[in-house]
């Protein structure tokens, strides 16, 4: 209805296209009516192309039985387990770039420290700030800088990007 409308307004007076009113070709009611039919054969177009793709959930085999074409779908891939080696591989810090790479002037605030509490379930930069008495734009700036590139860098030599 509100489409109908708009067209109206846009096509009563000044419209630039061809489908401007002419009262020399149709009246009113005629013209209106016309771009409603072509509205309706638009929504016809659309619902038979929803019917076409539609696929049931259910159907009939060769010899009656009835098949689950959902059950019949593929199980999707494991889904690797980044979380688990993420999570691994900082907590181990085999050559120690993460405990290394801190905030200056404050050693125990480092990337694996960072990285290990910004894992789900995340502590909020509200409380790590409170906690370390860091402000949360450092804490951000510094996590984004420093150890945004090393994660980065795991996930690549992984596999995972």
């Amino acid at each position: 209805m509100q489409q109908t409308w708009l067209y109206f307004c846009r096509n009563i007076c000044e419209a630039t296209t061809g489908e401007r009113y002419n009262p020399d070709r149709a009246s009113l009611i005629t013209w209106l009516n016309n771009y409603l039919k072509r509205r309706l054969q638009d929504v016809q177009i659309g619902e038979s192309q929803a019917k076409r793709d539609f696929v049931p959930a259910q159907v009939r085999g060769k010899d009656g039985e009835t098949i689950d074409v959902i059950e019949q779908q593929p199980a999707p891939p494991d889904i690797p387990p980044i979380l688990e080696d993420l999570r691994r591989w900082a907590e181990t810090d085999a050559d120690g770039t993460l405990t290394s790479t801190h905030i200056k002037g404050h050693p125990q605030v480092n990337c694996q420290l960072l990285i290990l509490r910004r894992l789900p379930p995340e502590t909020s930069w509200e409380l790590l700030s409170k906690e370390l008495g860091i402000a949360i734009p450092t804490l951000s700036a510094f996590y984004q800088r420093k150890c945004m590139p090393k994660l980065h860098n795991f996930a690549e030599s992984e596999g995972y990007v």
